[in-house]
């Protein structure tokens, strides 16, 4: 039988991974998910993918899988249709509520942390980030492979927690009330407005404060300890709601899984972030 990691944190390490993947032909209650990408060159995690990856990992695209296509507003990465993301959750085996699903990236969570949230969104909390991405997994020497796992049948049938998410509506109605907090998770030369690389307008929420979500991890992509992260979000710790945003709706998870290893549990995505917000001025 899998062991389960611990569930005071949303990451396991790489030796947790491979000790599982060794047992899990015979308990079939693990999945791994790669989640590789590049916002300079879409194409290039399914590239990285295929050339090789974690044994027995399936591939989702940002682009593809786990966002929806871009409307007007609604930002550069909508959310995907919880449908239609179940179904491809459920080809790879995936039981809802009962499977272990591990996800990585190699770009300090950027990545693996939307689908980590997008999980829970979905109500399936057995779900987990691998620890420095993999490159972990490749600096123990563990096996890699080119080799794509057949589909599967699981059962997902997603149970939405809309608790989790406010749109810009909502955050207009809250931006002002006394115990909610606006949390940009972009770096601070865009969140103050000096650079935009991406969206057509620069600046940020106003009365936002900057949480750059590249504080989360190190810079060789390995989580800084639970006591960082709890003295990174100690101002807000009584904060009845934490409203989380960044470009799209992507790297702002990452702010959502720091506050998750901090023990705090009022952090919201805004999904459609700043890209929405601006599409709007």
């Amino acid at each position: 039988m899998a062991i389960n990691p611990s569930f005071f944190s949303p990451l396991v390490t790489a030796n947790w991974l491979k000790q599982n993947l060794d047992q899990n032909s015979q308990t079939q209650n693990l999945v791994i998910i790669d989640c590789r990408f590049s916002l300079a060159d879409p194409a290039l995690g399914r590239r990285q993918y295929e050339t090789n990856h974690i044994p027995e990992a399936y591939y989702l695209d940002l682009n593809q899988d786990l966002s929806s296509p871009v409307q007007p507003h609604g930002g550069r990465h909508p959310l995907p249709n919880p449908e239609q993301l179940a179904e491809k959750l459920a080809a790879m085996g995936i039981n809802w509520g009962e499977t272990l699903v591990v996800a990585y990236d190699d770009s300090r969570f950027a990545f693996a942390a939307r689908l980590w949230w997008l999980l829970r969104y979905l109500g399936h909390d057995r779900t987990f980030i691998l620890n420095g991405g993999f490159s972990s997994w490749q600096n123990q020497n563990y096996p890699v492979t080119p080799e794509i796992p057949s589909p599967k049948i699981g059962q997902f049938i997603p149970h939405l927690h809309p608790e989790m998410l406010v749109d810009i509506h909502q955050v207009k109605a809250r931006q002002d009330q006394h115990q909610v907090a606006i949390v940009d998770s972009r770096e601070p030369e865009r969140y103050r407005g000096e650079r935009e690389p991406i969206d057509p307008v620069a600046g940020c929420i106003p009365g936002a404060s900057n949480y750059p979500w590249q504080e989360v991890t190190d810079a060789q992509g390995y989580a800084q300890p639970s006591g960082i992260h709890q003295e990174r979000w100690n101002a807000l710790r009584e904060t009845a709601e934490i409203i989380v945003y960044c470009g799209s709706g992507v790297t702002a998870c990452v702010n959502l899984l720091s506050l998750e290893i901090a023990g705090i549990k009022t952090g919201k995505l805004y999904s459609g972030s700043w890209s929405d917000w601006c599409s709007y001025l």
